[in-house]
């Protein structure tokens, strides 16, 4: 008999200064048999989500658990490459065959790539799971628990239906957020390392800042205008959409030249409270997922064309959700803008991002009565948007941060000004 070859698995190194990740669940069963580059397990920094594959064919020995807080480069699997792969059943060839039937219909379903992996390999037609992240993305959660109410089908057979026995929403979320009338179940979990380090950082941000928010209103009419007429060419042209997003960047960005010091840091100097200045507008715009916020940068937004924001706005977007994000894409801005109204916000305080010293807050567009610019004494219905900007009052005035909200709203109401900046 040859002598059993294992190749260990150990945690990579998410970036710079993270010695400590959990896992968030194994994919496969231990002692199962996985391919090369098989996708195993998502770990969890306080930074990102990332994913760990196979380094080798063969059969997985789970050495942890899921939750499980790990150090970077410790073994939590190994693989017998020697193993060989079981001959596949007759009811596991039905599966797969009943799989490949689906995968057209499949393919067609917004889910996140980890849901994809377990929905083909468990014989589950995405197309009939709902989805419970954002915009009805399937994740992860959603096909093993239609999985596990297959299962728990098969195995005992109601007596009469009941009034909840066809949800339309996941049983993820029936389980996890609906309870009957009159519950009084008490549920506990652990908060992600990604979550816990939201949590840190916001709490950090208050009891250190001198934190302020000031706020201002714009009209979006020309804006609105601008786009409608030129997004089918805009589209066209560079294959991405034209979005608000990339009037309020290229907006901060100009801002911020002329108001550096909300562009700045608080950090010592030779031992003593300083100030570090930027001369690059490093610009991260939050971008929300079903595990908290995160914050991918657009660097040197000054120099980028709205074209070159929109275009790294969507990948950010897409790649968040599947948690493909680096680390070091998520570090390192001088300032971000934060958009509620993507939410219905009408109006909030956003928390400061440190070491950062300043956050855009862009709220819905909702239609009030105001005075008719063009024509002066008379109320019009425009489309208005609330600005909110937090900010560090240590090294920022109170003239600034209204200067720098004004100059925002300058050039969302007259966007032409945007190509003179």
């Amino acid at each position: 008999m040859a002598a059993s070859m294992t190749v260990d698995i150990t945690i990579p190194s998410p970036g710079e200064s993270i010695t400590e990740v959990s896992l968030s669940g194994w994919l496969k069963d231990e002692g199962a048999f996985v391919e090369k580059d098989e996708l195993l397990a998502e770990i969890e920094s306080d930074k990102a989500t990332l994913e760990l594959r196979a380094p080798a064919a063969g059969k997985l020995k789970i050495a942890t658990r899921k939750g499980d807080a790990i150090k970077v480069g410790a073994i939590v699997a190994s693989i017998e490459t020697n193993a060989t792969r079981p001959t596949a059943t007759t009811a596991t060839t039905a599966a797969s065959a009943s799989a490949s039937a689906n995968k057209t219909d499949t393919e067609s379903v917004r889910a996140s790539s980890v849901a994809k992996k377990i929905a083909a390999e468990k014989g589950v037609d995405l197309a009939h799971v709902a989805g419970s992240g954002p915009s009805g993305r399937v994740m992860k959660e959603d096909v093993l628990a239609a999985t596990a109410q297959a299962n728990s089908a098969t195995e005992t057979k109601p007596i009469m239906p009941t009034l909840t026995s066809a949800p339309t929403k996941s049983a993820a979320v029936a389980a996890s957020s609906i309870a009957p009338a009159g519950s009084r179940g008490v549920r506990r979990e652990k908060m992600t390392k990604l979550r816990q380090r939201i949590a840190e950082r916001l709490v950090h941000a208050q009891h250190t800042a001198a934190m302020l928010t000031t706020f201002n209103e714009c009209d979006m009419t020309e804006v609105m205008r601008l786009r409608a007429e030129n997004k089918d060419a805009f589209e066209k042209t560079h294959g991405v959409g034209l979005g608000f997003m990339s009037f309020f960047v290229k907006a901060a960005a100009s801002a911020l030249r002329k108001y550096p010091r909300v562009n700045a840091y608080v950090t010592p100097v030779d031992g003593e409270s300083g100030i570090e200045f930027h001369d690059y507008a490093d610009i991260a715009v939050a971008v929300g997922t079903e595990k908290g916020l995160v914050v991918p940068v657009l660097r040197n937004a000054e120099t980028l064309s709205f074209a070159g924001i929109e275009a790294a706005i969507k990948d950010f977007a897409v790649r968040a959700k599947d948690g493909k994000l680096s680390v070091d894409e998520m570090t390192g801005g001088t300032f971000t803008i934060s958009n509620g109204g993507v939410y219905g916000s009408l109006m909030s305080t956003p928390i400061l991002n440190p070491p950062q010293s300043a956050i855009l807050g862009m709220h819905s567009i909702k239609k009030r009565a105001v005075e008719d610019p063009r024509n002066p004494g008379q109320v019009a219905l425009r489309p208005m948007m609330y600005l909110a900007l937090s900010y560090d009052h240590r090294i920022i005035d109170g003239s600034e941060a209204v200067g720098f909200l004004v100059h925002i709203k300058d050039m969302i109401e007259k966007p032409e000004r945007l190509l003179l900046a």
